[in-house]
């Protein structure tokens, strides 16, 4: 266990990267694992998928490495954990997501992913709850992401560094997903800023425009994995269809429970694919 100074939020003095690079020796300290090959973020109804993966190694609490908050939200955990995978290799496992609509800032959003990369992962697998806006997509059932459309109105970019978002979502990652459930449909995710729900104009304006999924997270993290060179595969859970699709009010115990329901089909998809990954 850390002491207090190690706790330290993301910070405007701190780089990203010396912040970043704070947080993987800290958490290679604690977790006594000096390298982390994949990684993943698990959204709502995706954590206890983590433990179907391989053997929990270690597990640290996120207020204990520079730059993590625990989750101030219902349905995320708050640890980083580490898993051993069958072949050796080691995932990390941020279970301490921070959303853009919790005010930190652009660098708090995509501080894990940065961590991550800092570790030695090279795949970053990012997990959402999200809306359908496309009627295939039913409540229940992962969908791959294919692309996204980002409205924060914001980027985790900073100066002049213009990244290239071709094939974002790599399709390598999406066609290995597809060879273990065959089933998986794939879309567009829209990132809202939240934390409300989007109207119903506002969700047919997401359809009009190319999405088929709408949700809070996920499109900042993905621009960061590319900048620092790491292939991304995204999922979202369908936990609900989005306003003025849906019959019923939108409400967050009703994410909750659609994820707890859909946990052991979740858990069994990455238990099977995340060895596989390369």
């Amino acid at each position: 266990m850390s002491d207090a100074s190690d706790i330290r939020p993301a910070t405007d003095d701190v780089s990203p990267d010396a912040l970043a690079a704070e947080a993987a020796e800290v958490i290679a300290r604690l977790s006594g694992i000096p390298q982390h090959d994949i990684a993943l973020t698990l959204g709502s109804g995706w954590g206890k998928a983590a433990e179907s993966m391989g053997e929990v190694v270690s597990e640290i609490a996120a207020e204990q490495v520079p730059g993590f908050r625990s989750s101030q939200v219902v349905g995320h955990g708050g640890k980083l954990t580490s898993i051993r995978l069958s072949d050796g290799r080691h995932a990390l496992v941020i279970g301490a997501r921070t959303h853009f609509y919790e005010g930190h800032g652009v660098r708090a959003v995509v501080h894990g992913v940065r961590t991550a990369a800092a570790t030695g992962a090279k795949i970053m697998v990012l997990t959402n709850g999200a809306g359908g806006v496309n009627p295939a997509f039913a409540p229940g059932r992962p969908v791959l992401i294919s692309d996204h459309i980002n409205l924060t109105a914001a980027s985790p970019i900073e100066g002049a560094n213009f990244v290239d978002l071709t094939d974002l979502y790599s399709r390598e990652l999406r066609e290995l997903a597809r060879s273990v459930d065959d089933s998986l449909h794939e879309g567009v995710y829209v990132q809202f800023t939240g934390p409300h729900y989007e109207t119903p104009a506002e969700v047919r304006y997401a359809g009009i425009i190319g999405g088929d999924i709408v949700g809070m997270s996920t499109a900042l993290e993905a621009i960061a994995a590319r900048q620092v060179g790491m292939q991304v595969l995204g999922f979202s859970l369908i936990t609900n269809a989005a306003a003025g699709i849906s019959a019923t009010p939108l409400s967050h115990e009703e994410v909750i429970q659609t994820g707890r329901e859909a946990e052991p089909r979740l858990a069994a998809l990455l238990a099977e694919l995340v060895p596989l990954l390369p």
